[in-house]
């Protein structure tokens, strides 16, 4: 009898200790796995962000105009690009073309026929990595009352921390082609360019 629960409590303790072991390995074994970063917010920094827009006049010339100064949030995701995700809107009336009747006149019932809040927007709805630093996003971009899915072919031009301000800070550049008639922006067309050429070049700061 006594045999008996000698053997009981050494199988006890055998127990005991490989489900002790056991444990031991397991939490040695997550320590030991890779840590993968979530998602960081940023905030576009308004003074560094532009949007350059160009199209061809009548065939003579490149005519420029500008959207600055505007806001937005990145979602960024370093481990997993593709996670990523970018949202931006601003006023129309915020356009800048350099001749005030130009501007003027693109806010009239020809073109934007633009009110005080009527906004642009585009907000991500997929990321295609391309490369190790480029990808293409697929957004929804809403302009004169129009959406449409477009195309951006981006790049992370840096990402690390700002010289002076200290914290983390990403750049980031964009291009697409528009066809304005798209839009009911076709004034003027084909003799004035359809294709509206896009730049973007923006920087963002991580959201505190």
């Amino acid at each position: 009898m006594q045999h008996g629960l000698r053997s009981t409590d050494e199988f006890n303790r055998r127990s005991v200790l490989v489900i002790r072991l056991s444990t031991l390995s397991l939490l040695g074994a997550l320590a030991a796995a890779p840590v993968f970063a979530a998602p960081e917010a940023y905030v576009l920094d308004p003074s560094h962000s532009q949007i350059l827009f160009s199209y061809n006049h009548l065939g003579y010339s490149t005519t420029y105009g500008l959207f600055s100064g505007f806001d937005g949030k990145i979602t960024f995701d370093a481990e997993a690009p593709a996670n990523s995700s970018v949202e931006v809107s601003f006023p129309v009336k915020t356009m800048l073309t350099g001749w005030q009747e130009r501007f003027d006149h693109f806010m009239t019932a020809d073109f934007f026929d633009a009110t005080d809040d009527e906004m642009v927007s585009f907000k991500s709805t997929g990321i295609e990595v391309t490369g190790e630093k480029t990808a293409k996003i697929t957004g929804d971009l809403t302009l004169n009352g129009v959406t449409k899915s477009v195309v951006l072919d981006a790049a992370l031009t840096q990402a690390g921390e700002h010289p002076m301000a200290k914290k983390p800070w990403l750049g980031f550049t964009g291009t697409t082609v528009l066809k304005r008639t798209e839009y009911n922006l076709g004034q003027f067309a084909p003799f004035v360019g359809d294709d509206v050429t896009v730049q973007i070049s923006i920087e963002a700061t991580k959201a505190e």
